[in-house]
């Protein structure tokens, strides 16, 4: 027997932090979401298995119309045709409280209850589901005390949504419980979703969350998908086969620019790291963070240039393919040569000549162990971080440092890029 568990589909949801710029292909952005899940619709199909498991998340919200859950039907229907069976547990996303729309699902899609844990029976496969759907969004009680004890001479699988505690996930502790309580529970497989990296246990019973299907940010990089399960007999292990499914991967790829003298040796530098990621696994489209990092010369110019040094980046993805290689960001994590011999440098590396720069470089240099101004300038960016989102602080680790009132790397940021600028301007 075989059966294919995913989880957090999150069917329409857009895909966040995408430069816009022409030619970055929108449509298919948009819709990569139905796409990974067609493709995995189409596998279940090829692989014959005998039925799907969803563990929640499969819709990211109330849809905006009925698109979303037109959608669905049509790949449920493409099941039914083949005999395949779903059975589709509802998540924070997508809990009782949360969708305000329904659609009359095909009748080969079973639906676990939200009012208690519901057990399916599959009698020829000698299989019981067991699994409870969230009522409302926010679920913090521990759902798994409430589930069925185990049918003896079935195969039993747990489906749960779950933040599962013990740090397995940066994710809201909806429905918490432990990887203790799972084993102990007496099932063969635990199906879980919430937690958007696979995750793999063995033991007692298998626990398994397959990850998300497609990911949606920066956040979530590397291959995504499900996986497919195989019992060869009740009372074995099951043997776990992940199965890569996404449609469009985020990357991050650090270049190491210490060697680089102008842009231009920039974007080459960029191009061959871009040449190589694409040699692992062409097939599948990157949405990338490239991150320029190293001791660098060009540490003020990179930080004066960044709209140029952006389109530089664009030239080299555009040659490789522009329908494989899409910019999410470039980020800049480069340091200023150090050493009292180097004197205080423009961007392009060329000693500063001028008595009035070199003065302000000294300054410059003093301030950072000038107590009173370090004691105003803590108070002032405080304030100023205090209004920000947790995601820029997520995003900028030297924003991150200065919170905690580190200001070492709000200097090493600026004052290259300061000595630059007014040794071009003269």
């Amino acid at each position: 027997m075989r059966f294919l568990h995913a989880a957090d589909i999150h069917l329409d949801s857009p895909l966040r932090g995408l430069s816009a710029y022409p030619d970055a292909p929108a449509a298919q952005l948009r819709g990569a979401t139905r796409a990974a899940f067609r493709q995995l619709i189409g596998t279940a199909i090829d692989e014959r298995v005998d039925f799907v498991v969803i563990a929640g998340d499969l819709y990211d919200g109330d849809w905006p119309d009925f698109n979303t859950g037109l959608f669905f039907c049509a790949e449920m229907g493409r099941l039914q045709r083949a005999g395949i069976a779903a059975y589709v547990l509802y998540g924070n996303h997508d809990a009782e409280s949360h969708m305000t729309r329904a659609l009359r699902l095909p009748d080969n899609v079973f639906r676990f209850s939200a009012q208690a844990c519901q057990t399916h029976v599959i009698e020829p496969l000698k299989v019981a589901l067991h699994g409870r759907s969230f009522k409302v969004r926010d679920t913090t009680e521990n759902l798994v005390r409430g589930y069925a004890e185990p049918l003896r001479g079935y195969f039993n699988i747990g489906v749960l949504h779950t933040a599962l505690q013990g740090g397995y996930g940066e994710h809201a502790a909806y429905a918490p419980c432990t990887l203790e309580e799972l084993h102990a529970k007496g099932y063969d497989y635990w199906a879980l979703g919430h937690v958007h990296e696979y995750r793999l246990w063995q033991g007692p019973s298998t626990v398994c969350f397959p990850g998300n299907l497609q990911g949606r940010s920066i956040r979530e990089t590397g291959p995504r998908g499900a996986v497919l399960v195989t019992v060869d007999d009740v009372g074995h292990p099951p043997r776990v086969e992940r199965l890569v499914g996404d449609v469009l991967r985020w990357e991050h790829l650090a270049v190491d620019v210490s060697a680089c003298t102008t842009l231009e040796a920039v974007g080459l530098a960029t191009g061959r790291q871009l040449a190589g990621l694409l040699q692992a696994d062409a097939q599948v489209p990157r949405a990338l963070r490239v991150t320029l990092q190293g001791t660098s010369p060009l540490h003020g110019e990179l930080f004066q240039r960044e709209a140029e040094l952006r389109a530089h980046v664009l030239a080299e993805m555009a040659a490789l393919g522009p329908e494989r290689l899409w910019l999410e960001k470039v980020r800049l994590a480069t340091r200023p040569l150090q050493g009292s011999d180097a004197g205080p440098a423009d961007g392009a590396g060329r000693t500063l000549g001028t008595d009035a720069l070199a003065e302000l470089a000294t300054l410059l240099a003093e301030a950072r162990q000038d107590e009173a101004l370090l004691a105003e300038l803590r108070n002032d960016i405080g304030q100023m971080l205090a209004k920000a989102p947790p995601e820029l602080l997520a995003e900028l680790p030297a924003l991150r440092q200065a919170h905690a009132g580190e200001l070492g790397p709000v200097f090493d940021a600026v004052v290259p890029s300061l000595l630059a600028r007014l040794a071009r301007e003269g």
